[in-house]
This record gives structure tokens, C-alpha cells and sequence, in this order.
């Protein structure tokens, strides 16, 4: 069973940098000013030292067993939906349409995902990846460090030396927290602006 930390207030939100290798969830509860520790991080990882809780509000997993590539879809998506239950609307990341490698498989999981929230009910808006970088950053090719950069700078707080001290580069999960983090912030800023 997921622990699952919600403060009690109006809006649930979340933001999601979805991937294979490792997913992260950001959940925000609140109709107000956003902020880092009024959001829960959940994240799927294959490093066990990383599966684990950091400052009490990201939480690491160690991905299921998987034999097959559509087994591996279905359980990362389960475990994104057991999160995103009860949610007023979630953001995802959408393609980025430069990216090379294994792009069908990215698509196959992504797809999975999204059917099971239109199964759920949930609002799923896509958020292009030029549009959280520049968010976030101020610059739409901004690469992970310059986005770690602008969350110490933002939120005082490095997660690279907190969970990763170990790596030389700022990498999966630390990226992967700080891109879901913005792509929350950023769907709760256009809903703010929305209500105007």
C-alpha cells in the first residue's frame, strides 16, 4: 500500500514526468500560494538507496518485476494511478519529439497511462517539455542542471547533495523530482490564471 501524505484542502493536482526508468509524481493540495513543502513526491526507481523516504515528503520505490515490455507499462501506470485517485485535474509532460532511442516504447507506456486516467475520470492536460523548461528555468533548452539550479534557487533546497551526493551530473532521481515539480507548478499557475 502507497503512503499517500495529503494536507486537507480544496484542490488536488498533480504533475508527472513519466518515463520508463523513472516516473515521478509531484501532488499538490491547495488553492493557494505553491510551494515545495506542500507538495508530495512519489518516485519509481531500480537503486534500492533510493527506495526510500527523503524529508518526508518524497517517497521511493522500487519498480515491480516485470517479464514483459506491456507488463512493465501496466505496473508503472498502476502505480501512478493508485497515486492520482481523487485528483481535480493532472498534468503530464508531453513527447519530445528530438528525443531518440526507444520512443515507441515511450509512447506504448504513456498510452497505457493515459487510458487509465480516462478510465478513472481524471483531466489530463499535456505540458510541452519546452514549456516546463522555460517555466522553470527561464529557458525552454534548459538542460538538468540548469533546472536543478533554478529549484536551489527557488526553493532553497538541493537535492542533489541531499539524495544524490554520490554523482558527479544531476540525474534520475533528483531530475526527475524537480521536472515534476514544475510541471505542477506550472498546470497550477494557467489554473490560477484560468479562474481570473
Amino acid at each position: 500500500m502507497i503512503d499517500i501524505c495529503m494536507a486537507h484542502t480544496m484542490h488536488k493536482i498533480a504533475g508527472i514526468d513519466y518515463s520508463l526508468c523513472g516516473p515521478c509524481i509531484c501532488v499538490f493540495e491547495g488553492g493557494g500560494r505553491f510551494t515545495f513543502d506542500d507538495c508530495c513526491f512519489y518516485f519509481l526507481t531500480d537503486t534500492k538507496k533510493y527506495a526510500k523516504r527523503f524529508m518526508g515528503n518524497i517517497h521511493g520505490e522500487m519498480f515491480s518485476e516485470w517479464n514483459v515490455d506491456m507488463e512493465r507499462y501496466q505496473s508503472i501506470a498502476d502505480w501512478a494511478v493508485d497515486i492520482l485517485k481523487g485528483m481535480h485535474q493532472v498534468s503530464l509532460e508531453g513527447y519530445a519529439y528530438s528525443a531518440t532511442g526507444k520512443v515507441f516504447h515511450i509512447a506504448e507506456n504513456t498510452g497505457v497511462l493515459k487510458y487509465k486516467l480516462f478510465q478513472e475520470g481524471i483531466p489530463v492536460t499535456i505540458i510541452p517539455p519546452t514549456e516546463v523548461k522555460k517555466f522553470g528555468s527561464g529557458k525552454g533548452n534548459a538542460d538538468k542542471q540548469m533546472m536543478h539550479h533554478a529549484f536551489v534557487k527557488e526553493t532553497g533546497i538541493d537535492l542533489k547533495s541531499l539524495m544524490t551526493p554520490d554523482k558527479k551530473d544531476v540525474g534520475s532521481p533528483v531530475s526527475d523530482i524537480i521536472d515534476s515539480y514544475y510541471i505542477c507548478k506550472k498546470m497550477h499557475t494557467d489554473l490560477l490564471v484560468s479562474s481570473l
